[in-house]
């Protein structure tokens, strides 16, 4: 962390120069252009430093980690627009904030992992690793490539994927074939003289069991990947009114215990040969 920060102070003297010089050519006022010149680097550290807090407590940090590498996406712009019009010298100018956005961005994915393997180590159960920027950025420029050589198949496999992530308007939550199934009235007979019992309320079970129900409806719990735990239930948990964080939770801590139980009632192989024996 304290290289970092030299880094940072290194690639900020050199991002603000050349932002200086472009921003001195609109406006003529040195001290405006001293103050402009230096927002976006000032803006880039803010949000890894709120990056890094929010790591230090085990959260993925997407919104101030996307804004960091915005903020240094700004300052290269305006680095290579400062530069003259040859490769070398966007390559000078564009180079110490590239380097920044990597470094910085990895820190906060390294403090994060960090904290998640502490909280492991004690028994307490979190969410796994999200995608973090840099590898949403890499999958954007393969997804592009990817409709450039096959665009109807990519195009058909995006609707789908949309249709999948989001089957309902945002908001409203689909109905299930419990609700939409109209109810079987009972019929039943009482002894003469003798009132009838009151209906009985069925009970609702909660809202956990609720999630651990429809996810073994919809998913085989004991294949699927742990990275989409998370997105599972947080899915459920919009529909049932359940915390997307106790949802994740308890969906990965009810996934690993069977994972754990297959791992147990498997036989060994020399447990195998034994018994041949």
């Amino acid at each position: 962390m304290a290289a970092l920060a030299v880094l940072a102070l290194v690639a900020a003297v050199v991002s603000w120069d050349a932002q200086y010089v472009l921003v001195r050519a609109v406006k003529h006022n040195p001290a405006v252009a001293a103050l402009e010149a230096g927002i976006p680097d000032v803006g880039a550290l803010i949000f890894a430093t709120l990056g890094v807090a929010l790591a230090l407590h085990a959260r993925r940090a997407i919104r101030a980690r996307v804004l960091n590498v915005g903020c240094v996406g700004v300052s290269l712009a305006m680095n290579a627009l400062a530069s003259a019009p040859s490769w070398r010298d966007v390559a000078i100018w564009v180079m110490p904030s590239a380097v920044y956005a990597l470094a910085s961005d990895t820190l906060i994915g390294v403090v994060r992992a960090w904290v998640i393997a502490r909280a492991r180590h004690t028994g307490q159960a979190l969410a796994d690793d999200e995608p973090t920027p840099m590898a949403i950025i890499g999958a954007s420029f393969l997804w592009l490539l990817r409709l450039a050589l096959a665009p109807a198949s990519t195009i058909t496999g995006f609707r789908r994927w949309v249709l999948d992530e989001c089957p309902v308007a945002p908001g409203r939550t689909a109905p299930t074939a419990r609700s939409t199934a109209r109810p079987h009235k009972a019929i039943t007979t009482t002894p003469a003289g003798r009132p009838a019992p009151a209906p009985r309320r069925p009970t609702r079970p909660g809202k956990q069991a609720q999630l651990l129900t429809l996810a073994g409806q919809r998913h085989d719990l004991a294949t699927i990947p742990l990275t989409s735990v998370s997105r599972i239930a947080t899915g459920i948990a919009a529909e049932i009114g359940l915390a997307p964080g106790t949802a994740r939770r308890v969906l990965l801590a009810h996934v690993r215990a069977l994972r754990d139980g297959q791992t147990a009632s498997e036989p060994s192989p020399s447990a195998g040969r034994e018994g041949t024996s």
